[in-house]
């Protein structure tokens, strides 16, 4: 037992308040939340369409880029390659199907998506079962009343559970991050998978190592040292401060055994295959550190409370509350995975939402511990201010789609032309239906709310889920041609491979110079353009600034031939020039 059992506990909750929420409900809020936005768009920059770049040419080229990840000929020896793998054969599996239905592109697009089920099913998966395990320990139980009507160890463990799901749903920052064809999503899986393991280890320490041994390997192989770092160094201190896993640590041993296994399995090949490669990823990870910067500790310090709204909060709270049950396992495990990537943040050069996703899955799970530790009339509150902000943004997505409709507001629509310069507005009636069922479904929760009055503890988390998830679903239905338009590369690039067939002589290589890497790897996946290196070729495509060409500060100004120039309509300082340098 803890050493922290002679305090009293401070949850207090009746049978009543941990009545069991439908399964159903569970599943469909789940399926909304990751099939919103997945599809019917093109992939954006840059984090999106790197991976997806790295996933096209492991697939054409094969060899050293299955194993290594690449946008054409660049190497990309930053990220691990399990998403790489995972896409191309996700791609190759099932594109053949798709371009039954359209085009051989756009079902690569859609096949490459595919595995964000996977990730989206792990995480998930993980983080109920983990937080059931946790919640059904004597630890976090509520105080037994006087004359019975406590709830059961099951159906609180439940409670807690469902909670701990549907506040990882509700995180505002990672709900477009799950929808990337990027490392974000594996990563917030492998640490769910890896939290849950630990759980597990509790009381079965056997299975518990082997699929913590995976999951670290796994975040490794997916996002190196910067990813997997804040998750290995959480699990020792884990074990060396929570007593319930006291008698569990020799089974580190087997899990840190089959981490280094998995990892050099594909290290000693990657080696081999690459010297290049590998220095320059140990050579980026080890550059990623360094020590703490004020401004970037000020810059994270501004930006992680947004992202992780509305959970840090209660994980804050739960902290507190449970302070004289530190280490008991239902804190001391999440606190500790939320800790470490905290820490490492502090270290980093540049931490940025990639990073921070990192504290999404434990600061929910801290979260759902303090729901029952607070008043009713708090809950209460809690509730109203989630129907209000909703509510509000909700209304705000309807009244700007309008104003990019019709013209009015007259301001609003004013803003929202400055952002959207050149765009072809019109309405996808479909779109509009599917909005229109998603903000009725909203208005349906809120009256459930007022008339049905639920005692249900999870009424709250219900409502910051849904909400969310229907102010996600008007986003990405109402606003998605718009927002395809301002961050695809889909027409400039079009207009890039036209001037190429016009201009590029047989077998004659182009070099890009000041190219950044979500415009090569956009470049590659809409029109196969891949660029090379060396001075020996005569036609550079130039990315620049409309300011740059205007003060003659730009490379190569004044020399060579202008080709063609071109930039997306809704770009005000980015532009391109396809250059030949030298005699014509």
């Amino acid at each position: 037992m803890s050493s922290s059992d002679s305090f009293s506990t401070p949850a207090r909750l009746t049978a009543t308040a941990t009545v069991k929420l439908p399964r159903l409900f569970l599943l469909v809020v789940g399926l909304i939340y990751i099939l919103s936005g997945l599809f019917f768009r093109d992939p954006w920059k840059t984090d999106d369409v790197v991976g997806l770049a790295t996933m096209l040419t492991a697939l054409n080229d094969g060899g050293q880029a299955m194993l290594l990840p690449q946008i054409g000929v660049l190497a990309h020896a930053q990220d691990g390659p399990l998403i790489t793998w995972v896409g191309a054969f996700s791609i190759w599996l099932f594109s053949p199907f798709f371009e039954l239905f359209v085009a051989p592109l756009d079902a690569a697009i859609i096949a490459s998506r595919l595995p964000n089920f996977l990730w989206f099913g792990l995480l998930t998966a993980s983080v109920w079962y983990g937080t059931y395990l946790l919640g059904r320990r004597p630890e976090p139980q509520p105080l037994a009343l006087p004359f019975g009507g406590e709830p059961t160890v099951r159906d609180y463990g439940r409670m807690i559970a469902d909670a701990a799901l549907l506040l990882i749903v509700a995180t505002v920052g990672i709900v477009w991050r799950m929808h990337e064809t990027s490392e974000v999503p594996a990563l917030i899986a492998f640490q769910a998978l890896a939290f849950y393991s630990v759980a597990r280890m509790l009381d079965h320490p056997a299975s518990g190592s082997i699929t913590l041994g995976v999951a670290l390997a796994a975040a490794f192989l997916t996002r190196g040292w910067i990813g997997a770092l804040p998750i290995m160094l959480a699990v020792p201190f884990i074990f060396l401060s929570c007593s319930a896993l006291g008698r569990q640590k020799q089974w580190l041993l087997l899990a840190a055994a089959l981490c280094v296994v998995l990892i050099l399995s594909w290290w000693i090949p990657a080696r081999q295959a690459s010297e290049y490669w590998t220095r320059n990823w140990l050579l980026w990870n080890v550059s990623s550190f360094g020590w703490p910067n004020y401004h970037a500790i000020l810059k994270t310090a501004r930006d992680l409370p947004w992202f992780l709204w509305p959970t840090w909060p209660f994980a804050m709270l739960a902290i507190w509350r449970w302070r004289s049950w530190l280490t008991a396992p239902h804190i001391w495990i999440p606190l500790m995975f939320a800790a470490w990537p905290l820490i490492i943040m502090v270290f980093l050069a540049d931490s940025f939402e990639p990073e921070y996703s990192l504290m999404a899955v434990p600061s929910a799970i801290l979260a759902a511990f303090a729901l029952p530790t607070l008043r009713r009339g708090i809950v209460n509150s809690l509730d109203w201010f989630a129907v209000m902000c909703f509510s509000l943004t909700t209304a705000t997505v309807w009244l700007g789609w309008i104003a990019l409709q019709t013209g009015w507001p007259e301001q609003i629509s004013h803003n929202i032309a400055r952002q959207t310069r050149g765009y072809d507005v019109y309405i996808s009636w479909p779109s509009v239906f599917v909005a229109l069922l998603g903000t009725l479904a909203w208005v349906a929760l809120v009256r459930w709310r007022l008339y049905t009055k639920p005692a249900g503890l999870w009424r709250g988390t219900v409502l910051s889920a849904g909400g969310l998830i229907v102010t996600w679903l008007l986003l990405v239905t109402l606003w998605m041609p718009a927002l395809d338009y301002v961050r695809s590369y889909r027409t400039v690039s079009g207009q890039l491979a036209a001037a190429l067939q016009v201009h590029q002589q047989a077998g004659e290589c182009v070099r890009a110079q000041g190219l950044g890497t979500g415009q090569r790897a956009s470049f590659l996946v809409f029109d196969g353009i891949n660029f090379t290196y060396g001075s020996e070729c005569k036609l550079v495509l130039q990315q620049t600034s409309s300011r740059s060409l205007a003060e003659g500060t730009a490379a190569y100004a004044g020399t060579g031939t202008v080709l063609w120039m071109g930039k997306r309509e809704a770009e005000r300082h980015e532009i391109f020039r396809l250059l030949r340098l030298g005699n014509p």
